[in-house]
């Protein structure tokens, strides 16, 4: 009896878990076809493989999401549609461009833009930054997700991000981390200057709190020789990108 009981409660939360994920595929490719993204924005979009990617995070149309250093907004237009309902999208630092182009278009509105209070400098590197030690403001996040951003900054500055995101994740939270590839310690050059290692990424993660709980080698590139800098006409579009999840513990 208590046998069947468990395989009934498994098999519900099985089937629940499918019907979000379905839910967040409607959701996201709707997004996809919107008309607000830009020809350059759908040009990316076999390479980034987005929904893919949000899955493997494990995004659900009911969580309460954080993007951090949004950018340009690539991932705020998929999303915000797809929390929009049920969910919530914040954005904190390197927002300006969503909250001038993007929040202001129908749709959109109930992004939350948080403004913690920080300092950006040089970083002990060449053409690297720092952010000083800060507080998002906003906690009881499900999920903090960064693509493409902790190069740019030096080991403290990472350090700093690491563990804001710590402390305003749930417990059993995740922080999803992509970035390009570097190979692992190789010494900082010009040309790797956009990449970062992924030990380096997963260490430094573990030491502010962190679990590892997954990876991914969905944006796995085999012809990226990981030896020239990610702007260059014969990379760009194809770098190796490193998948990471992170889990807050319980």
């Amino acid at each position: 009896m208590k046998q069947t009981i468990l395989f009934i409660f498994s098999f519900f939360i099985t089937a629940s878990v499918a019907a979000e994920e379905t839910k967040l595929a409607a959701l996201v490719n709707g997004a996809l076809e919107s008309e607000v993204r830009t020809e350059a924005e759908r040009d990316r979009d076999a390479n980034r493989k987005p929904l893919k990617t949000l899955e493997f995070f494990g995004i659900t149309p009911d969580m309460k999401v954080l993007e951090l250093i949004p950018g340009g907004g690539w991932y705020t237009k998929l999303l915000a549609p797809a929390l929009k309902d049920e969910g919530e999208l914040y954005v904190a630092i390197g927002t300006t461009r969503v909250k001038e182009k993007l929040i202001p278009v129908k749709g959109f509105e109930s992004i939350k833009v948080l403004e913690p209070k920080f300092e950006v400098s040089d970083g002990n590197q060449p053409r690297l930054r720092t952010i000083d030690e800060f507080d998002l403001g906003e906690k009881g996040f499900d999920a903090v997700l960064t693509f493409r951003n902790m190069h740019n900054f030096d080991a403290p500055g990472r350090n700093n991000i690491n563990k804001a995101v710590f402390k305003a994740l749930k417990r059993g939270g995740v922080y999803g981390v992509i970035d390009h590839t570097r190979r692992h310690m190789e010494p900082f050059t010009a040309e790797n200057r956009r990449r970062a290692d992924p030990v380096t990424i997963i260490k430094e993660a573990l030491d502010a709190g962190f679990e590892l709980a997954n990876y991914s080698d969905l944006h796995y590139k085999a012809d990226d020789e990981l030896r020239f800098e990610v702007g260059r006409k014969s990379v760009t579009g194809n770098t190796d990108r490193f998948t990471l999840l992170f889990r807050k513990p319980k």
